[in-house]
């Protein structure tokens, strides 16, 4: 864990100011050896850049997922009040509860790719305020929770996937959006967890006047985050800083997953470059909003399922382009002519 003592806004952006690049000779061993494999230049297409990326922002000399680890943040939020969900608030207790007993997909799929899965609960029984009404948190409990994130950062995770679970919080995550990037609420305001037209109306309307009430502070993006956000979206934005500043690669989820790695893209660009998007969600404009960061989903199977599931899903896809890389001949091993120097 880096040792550093913060603050909700000025020690956020010291942290940015400490964020390592990209590894460079690294980059170049891995596409060294990849040149040399059995196979033509760039016929394993975005396999190969996954490689690469691993290279860059790994610590070691050759890319690795030894120990890959799912991070699924848990929180609930004031703003259910306004009837913006097709669930109770309880039922993020309950998933908790799933996910710890193995019955989740989430658990499935970690299962299937020899994920280490890890649930980070966010003070479950006290949830934000309705920030229609007043600020979601304070500053305090904004910090709180972003270092409660950078805190689930293992020492030792060569990859992180980070995941979601919280009543209410693709309405957090479409204000988000419109504080940072403008227009209106129908166009980042999806059905989450399967609203009716007058619930997804009813969901239309609290972000409306979420950004009515903040009206003036928005600009900041860490405000934003206080006023409109959730705590295991601030937990997401520390987790996400926090690999960073540990050199260790991160998937991003769907919708609520990137609403926080916009937070940070806005304060600085390179903030997320260590980042991949494990998927397209078909909730809200998650494209639009991919788009804008410069995220190229590596899966599009129309899952909105949240809780990691698509960033999980994603990283069985890295394990195998690593395979690839790792364990393929090269043309001097396999005896196998390669092409005309």
């Amino acid at each position: 864990m880096t040792k550093t003592t913060l603050s909700l806004h000025d020690d956020v952006r010291h942290l940015l100011a400490l964020m390592p690049g990209p590894n460079q000779d690294a980059i170049n061993a891995a596409a060294s050896r990849d040149a040399q494999l059995t196979k033509p230049p760039g016929s394993l297409g975005r396999l190969e850049e996954i490689v690469l990326w691993l290279a860059a922002w790994q610590s070691g000399a050759a890319p690795k997922v030894e120990a890959p680890l799912v991070c699924v943040f848990a929180a609930n939020h004031g703003v259910t009040q306004q009837g913006v969900s097709a669930y109770p608030a309880e039922v993020t207790h309950q998933m908790v509860a799933n996910f710890r007993s193995g019955g989740a997909a989430i658990n499935q799929i970690c299962k299937s790719f020899d994920l280490r899965l890890e649930v980070i609960e966010l003070s479950l029984d006290r949830p934000t305020q309705d920030f229609t009404s007043a600020p979601a948190m304070s500053e305090d409990e904004c910090l709180a929770a972003f270092t409660r994130g950078r805190e689930a950062v293992q020492q030792g995770a060569d990859l992180l996937c980070l995941g979601e679970m919280g009543i209410g919080n693709t309405t957090s995550a479409a204000a988000i959006y419109a504080a940072l990037y403008g227009g209106k609420p129908e166009l980042w305001t999806g059905r989450g967890t399967g609203l009716d037209n007058a619930g997804l109306a009813r969901k239309q309307k609290a972000v409306a006047a979420g950004l009515a009430l903040h009206n003036g502070s928005l600009s900041e993006p860490l405000e934003a985050l206080r006023r409109l956000g959730g705590f295991e979206i601030a937990a997401l934005a520390g987790a996400i800083l926090e690999a960073r500043l540990q050199r260790i690669p991160v998937v991003l989820d769907g919708y609520i997953v990137t609403a926080a790695a916009a937070v940070l893209h806005a304060l600085n660009p390179a903030a997320i470059d260590h980042c991949i998007a494990g998927h397209a969600s078909p909730e809200g404009a998650h494209a639009e909003v991919l788009i804008r960061l410069g995220k190229r989903p590596l899966l599009d199977l129309g899952m909105r399922l949240g809780e990691a599931s698509g960033a999980a899903l994603a990283a069985g896809t890295i394990k195998a382009a690593l395979a690839c890389h790792q364990g393929m001949a090269t043309f001097a091993e396999a005896g196998v002519a390669n092409k005309d120097k």
